[in-house]
């Protein structure tokens, strides 16, 4: 029995027998077109022998999509009623026994995935899409790619590159783990109910080597979050309270980094605030 996908009408009547109605507070906005959950496992490379994680599975559209490849899932959802109702609705599509595991819970909470899923795949809201990446890629280093659906503003932002105007500290400790590119546009028209935001599509690649010394991330964050928090600034005033408590002080530890101290901080790389904390 060859897998199928939810369609409009479906999602409506499942949304219905669940009592469920999309909240902006969970940024429920449930896609209903299959060109685009397909769209979206081509783009992330998923085959037959991946294991896929799945953030934010909703009533099921992308994780159907995902199944149909002959891959596994496991599905983190923060719903109750709708991580209860997934492995019933997998059934009904067709999804074999054992393809599917679903864990009920807050994604920013989860610390444990079964299986060392290696893609990661998500439709994920506005206000957590960005910290729920993080925490992902920090606490799953096997994850090695993946593709999510996010508000075209956060999107633009993680696939930015040094001296553009949307660069900034999502975009530097997203390098941290990988590279990121923008992968194409989404229709409002996809989601019911339409949002009123454009969402893109964003695609990653972990680094080859994965940068495994927590404490010189810790600082590099910390050295991202003092040059962004004041990024009008020269990054010897805008660190002057990491680097030392002078402006001086920071322009020495800058110097020998062989970062301009004058610089501001949408005009470094990862690599440069890497070799600011490994000098501090």
């Amino acid at each position: 029995m060859p897998i199928t996908l939810l369609g409009a009408a479906e999602i409506r009547a499942l949304a219905a027998s669940l009592d469920v109605t999309p909240t902006k507070k969970l940024g429920q906005n449930f896609v209903h077109d299959a060109n685009t959950v397909r769209r979206i496992v081509q783009i992330a490379d998923v085959h037959a022998d991946d294991h896929v994680v799945e953030i934010g599975p909703g009533l099921g559209s992308l994780t159907l999509a995902v199944l149909e490849t002959g891959a596994r899932v496991t599905a983190v959802e923060i719903d109750h009623r709708l991580a209860a109702r997934l492995a019933q609705t997998a059934a009904a599509h067709g999804v074999p026994d054992g393809r599917l595991s679903v864990i009920d819970a807050d994604a920013m909470k989860v610390d444990a995935l079964p299986g060392d899923p290696t893609v990661l795949v998500a439709n994920l809201p506005y206000n957590v899409s960005v910290p729920v990446l993080l925490h992902f890629l920090e606490t799953f280093p096997h994850l090695q790619r993946g593709v999510v659906m996010v508000q075209a503003e956060v999107g633009e932002r993680l696939a930015a590159s040094p001296g553009s105007k949307v660069y900034g500290s999502p975009s530097a400790k997203a390098g941290w783990y990988g590279r990121w590119r923008l992968a194409g546009s989404v229709s409002r028209q996809v989601f019911w109910p339409v949002p009123n935001v454009d969402s893109v599509l964003v695609a990653f690649e972990r680094h080859a080597q994965v940068r495994a010394d927590e404490q010189l991330r810790r600082r590099t964050f910390a050295v991202i979050d003092a040059a962004f928090g004041q990024r009008r600034k020269m990054l010897r005033q805008a660190l002057s309270g990491v680097l030392g408590g002078s402006a001086a002080a920071a322009a020495e530890v800058l110097e020998g980094a062989g970062v301009d101290p004058t610089a501001r901080g949408e005009q470094l790389s990862i690599d440069d605030y890497r070799r600011i904390a490994q000098a501090l």
